[in-house]
């Protein structure tokens, strides 16, 4: 498999350094990417930089994760109108371990030669004195040279300037580079093309320090096709830690998507081959309305993200509100999901005493909930088969207790085809 050939045909090249395509083609090269710490979970904005890195191990090569222990206790210019928090070291070091972890379920870490490895700028600079930096960095680079940088000039130019700190940001980044390119002979850097001034000040002082060679390759930002931000929904971040955003909601984002983000999305994000995707494009232009493109996309990273069951859990979810759903199915469902599920449904409250003396349906559904305005309308749609209590009909001499709570403490009323209610009993 040819790396360069693999990421042109997904779209995934933005710049490239001249030579870098001949380096891989000649021999096994160590290539790096930086991932932000200020959080203990990736977000799918991160998933195109690490689609990169498996893009490059399952080419033969050696993928590093570099996580900012030091620059994430500085802030990066790049993209951003303000200078972000600065995070402790215990704080940086736990969001480290998360971050392996959500890694590993992408990259090989015990695959011999070109396993992937995690490091940390921090162990490296974190002794580094502010007369070496000056001495061993500073003097290889310019003013001129980082001023020119359109990251900076936008923040200069902009109301809020720009910190000394924030202005150094690519001289410690470029120094990562370096001491990864001398110590670990690597000798890529990746990212996205926000990032290509920091990524090239590190091929600059690698040339001026150490007359070494080394290269940069940058994917395009992604964008969604309305022009809107890519990876946030109406709740905030897609995270790809499950206690962050569940499955369920990570699979129904991808299951949303347009079939212009879908085609998109599809040869960026999942290791599906090109003839493979072909295919599913072929069958979508025939059936949009099956909306296969979205399921193959849905399918490929939720998988690979959660696992199988939870994407067959989160299919089985999505059912629910399409009359597919089970009182066994409701069961199964982690009260996140349940609630995802039924957002913006109307909900109300009602005492567990009234639950645990055993309350007849037809009262819950008038005296204590009003969901039907008197007890002659309910039943008779309770006789038409027309309401629903957790998925399964029911009569109006139907006894409410604790054993019919969903979670310890719901129940799903279902009013009609298309109209929910749900109760929590407190």
């Amino acid at each position: 498999m040819n790396f360069i050939e693999e990421l042109r045909w997904r779209g995934m090249i933005h710049d490239m350094t001249p030579g870098t395509e001949e380096q891989l083609n000649r021999e096994m090269t160590s290539g790096y990417i930086g991932y932000d710490p200020t959080s203990d979970s990736l977000h799918i904005g991160n998933l195109a930089s690490i689609m990169m890195l498996v893009h490059l191990q399952r080419s033969g090569h050696k993928p590093y994760a570099l996580v900012g222990g030091a620059t994430g206790m500085i802030g990066d210019p790049s993209g951003k109108s303000e200078e972000r928090n600065l995070l402790e070291e215990p704080v940086l070091r736990h969001n480290q371990e998360c971050i392996r972890k959500q890694l590993e379920k992408f990259l090989d870490f015990n695959c011999g030669a070109n396993a992937a490895e995690m490091v940390n700028n921090y162990d490296w600079t974190r002794n580094f004195s502010f007369l070496e930096f000056l001495r061993e960095v500073g003097k290889h680079i310019t003013v001129n040279y980082m001023i020119a940088k359109d990251s900076v000039k936008k923040r200069m130019e902009s109301g809020s300037g720009i910190s000394f700190t924030e202005f150094s940001y690519q001289l410690v980044q470029g120094f990562d580079f370096c001491w990864l390119f001398e110590h670990n002979n690597v000798k890529l850097q990746m990212g996205g093309s926000d990032q290509w001034g920091n990524i090239v000040t590190g091929t600059e002082l690698i040339r001026r320090k150490l007359g070494g060679e080394a290269y940069a390759l940058t994917c395009p930002l992604i964008t969604k096709a309305d022009g809107g931000k890519f990876g946030k929904s109406e709740a905030g971040n897609i995270w790809l830690d499950p206690t962050k955003t569940s499955p369920y909601q990570f699979y129904q984002f991808w299951l949303n998507t347009s079939d212009e983000d879908a085609a998109n999305y599809i040869k960026k994000f999942t290791l599906l081959s090109e003839p493979e995707i072909g295919e599913l494009m072929v069958q979508h232009q025939e059936a949009p309305h099956l909306r296969i493109l979205q399921k193959a996309l849905a399918k490929e990273i939720t998988i690979r993200v959660h696992s199988e069951e939870e994407y067959q859990s989160a299919v089985e979810a999505s059912g629910i509100l399409f009359g597919k759903g089970t009182t066994e199915t409701l069961r199964k469902l982690p009260e996140s999901t349940l609630l995802a599920i039924f957002e913006g449904v109307p909900r109300c409250e009602i005492p567990m005493t009234t639950i645990n003396e055993s309350l007849l349906l037809i009262d819950l559904l008038t005296v204590s909930t009003n969901i039907f305005p008197s007890k002659s309308e309910a039943r008779r749609m309770m006789k038409d088969g027309g309401v629903q209590i957790n998925k399964r009909k029911a009569d109006e001499s139907l006894l409410i207790s604790a054993g019919d709570l969903l979670n310890g403490k719901y129940l799903l009323i279902q009013k009609g085809k298309k109209n929910y209610y749900l109760i929590k009993a407190i």
